[in-house]
């Protein structure tokens, strides 16, 4: 990236931490079963009086994940969040996980109301990828075609050419690569680093970063290794390249939960959001999962492997905003009409390469 594009990431990453400096402690002791049942059955009874379905991302904490099984909703990526979401038949759906994940769904699913939690949870990538900046990066590049992550507004998303996630990623860059079209990547750079590497295509990559897979390091995993020499490396692709490098495998959340159950290890070192290990202990009851360390400057984290937005997804917001009814997702219909088209162009590749 030039000059103007560095200083844009790095005032992009002040955002960040300005936010996170903001946010603060969100999470409450942890529930004792009886009062997390007598929550389950408020919510259960909110949620069939308004008609509403819940769908959890696999990084929100395990009582939010356990009550979108039990009600008949969805623990999964943002991609099948959405998905499910528009086929399912609830007029409402309330989406547990971080804001861009909401207004994925409601632009999928125009005429549904789509509630959250809360509407103060983001994502360190859709704040490192403001659409004024980034608008301007691609305007400097007219000639590339504009591929954006999940993880960004639905402005960014309506900037782009084609919208992908984690798990659809390769293959669509491969595609395009064999078309002979150069590559804007935006937010996150270790994803595009990955991807690039995988594929060899000319790309153009945003300096955006998830403060979570950020903080994994290789020397903490090798330090780990040494004690579990037997165990496997996971690792989701947002992470830096050295720690990508020492994987065993690489891939989105449900790929990394495929591996998991593919892999003969008995042991799994796992690189990426803690809140995985719900979705992924059920798939591998019988093996035994390590959280990664993590490392920041002076042997601090801001993360700790959990994403401190999707750890503002409780119980007591799922019951409120159901209650009352506000927290409540708008795009533009223009601006969603917009952001539609990426979105589609991505559906329809992931469903060709299930035929």
């Amino acid at each position: 990236m030039n000059n103007a594009t560095n200083l844009i990431a790095n005032d992009a990453k002040s955002i960040v931490q300005a936010h996170l400096d903001r946010l603060g402690e969100t999470k409450d002791s942890k529930l004792s079963e009886e009062v997390k049942q007598e929550k389950f059955a408020l919510i259960l009874e909110e949620l069939k009086k308004r008609d509403a379905v819940l769908v959890a991302h696999y990084y929100c904490d395990p009582e939010v994940q356990e009550l979108a099984e039990l009600s008949g909703g969805c623990v999964s990526d943002s991609l099948e969040m959405a998905r499910f979401g528009r086929d399912h038949p609830a007029s409402t759906l309330v989406v547990a996980g971080v804001k861009f994940m909401g207004e994925t769904s409601k632009i999928l699913s125009p005429n549904k109301t789509i509630l959250m939690p809360t509407l103060e949870a983001t994502c360190s990538l859709d704040l490192g990828c403001p659409v004024e900046d980034f608008s301007q990066f691609c305007d400097a590049h007219p000639d590339h075609t504009v591929v954006v992550y999940a993880n960004t507004s639905a402005a960014v998303k309506a900037r782009a050419d084609w919208v992908v996630t984690s798990s659809c990623a390769v293959e669509i860059i491969e595609h395009l690569d064999s078309l002979g079209e150069k590559i804007i990547w935006a937010p996150d750079q270790h994803l595009g680093r990955y991807i690039q590497k995988k594929t060899g295509a000319d790309m153009l990559l945003w300096d955006g970063a998830c403060i979570v897979h950020e903080e994994f390091r290789a020397r903490g995993i090798a330090q780990m290794k040494a004690l579990y020499p037997d165990a496997a490396v996971l690792v989701h692709p947002e992470s830096p390249e050295s720690v990508v490098d020492v994987a065993d495998a690489v891939g989105s959340t449900s790929q990394l939960i495929k591996a998991a159950q593919t892999l003969p290890n008995e042991r799994l070192i796992v690189a990426t959001d803690r809140g995985i290990f719900y979705k992924m202990q059920q798939a591998v009851p019988n093996k035994i999962l390590v959280e990664a360390p993590t490392a920041g400057e002076g042997a601090t984290c801001r993360s700790c492997a959990h994403c401190p937005w999707m750890a503002m997804n409780e119980l007591d917001g799922i019951l409120e905003v159901l209650q009352r009814g506000d927290q409540e997702i708008f795009v533009d219909p223009a601006l969603a009409e917009r952001a539609k088209l990426p979105l589609d162009r991505m559906l329809d590749f992931s469903a060709s390469l299930k035929r």
